[in-house]
């Protein structure tokens, strides 16, 4: 009996520590990122390769900085051994606090919401300078850092946009530009480099 107290114990340490570990940063008012992603074709088409059981073919060369606006990491999908975790991203407007403090925003099952009782400002600005973006870590050390990243930090992100595919037939294609929505908007990204702040 002891051992099983001291077992719920551990388990509501590890998930008060979790959250507290992923708190959303606090951010002045202001645009904090007044770049937009940067998006480029190949100079020459660059060859596929393996990347745990997954053919990765790279579509665009992509960078960005933008503000995290949620985090959502996944274990359990069929894509969450090959991307662990989505950063649902802002940039211009959607960087600023003064416009999200009115914005409540959530992901799940690989989406990204948004909803508002009063546009802060006009709904396409909100649609094209935010994106939900399925992050592929190159390395091991990128994926912890994509995995540690809070709300409210600011990351700089570069590497590829790209198609994953399976063996049986599964494909999962990245789209190439910020302006569409709903299902198929989201940006693949094989991350090469990250940096955050």
């Amino acid at each position: 009996m002891m051992k099983w107290r001291w077992l719920l114990v551990l388990v509501v340490l590890y998930g008060a520590w979790s959250a507290w570990q992923s708190r959303p940063l606090q951010r002045p008012p202001g645009v904090l990122v007044d770049t937009v992603p940067q998006q480029a074709e190949l100079p020459v088409a660059m060859a596929a390769f393996q990347h745990r059981g997954y053919r990765i073919t790279p579509l665009a060369s992509f960078s960005l900085e933008a503000r995290v606006l949620a985090a959502e990491r996944y274990r359990f999908d069929r894509q969450a051994d090959l991307s662990p975790v989505d950063l649902a991203l802002g940039w211009g407007p959607m960087s600023d606090s003064a416009v999200l403090a009115t914005i409540d925003i959530s992901q799940s099952g690989r989406f990204y919401y948004w909803h508002v009782q009063r546009f802060p400002i006009p709904r396409r600005d909100i649609e094209t300078h935010s994106a939900n973006m399925h992050m592929i870590p190159a390395t091991r050390s990128i994926e912890r850092a994509l995995k540690s990243v809070r709300p409210g930090q600011i990351v700089k992100l570069a590497g590829y946009l790209v198609e994953a595919s399976a063996a049986n037939g599964w494909r999962w294609r990245s789209s190439l530009t910020r302006e569409d929505t709903g299902a198929g908007a989201c940006e693949l990204v094989w991350v090469t480099d990250v940096e955050v702040r």
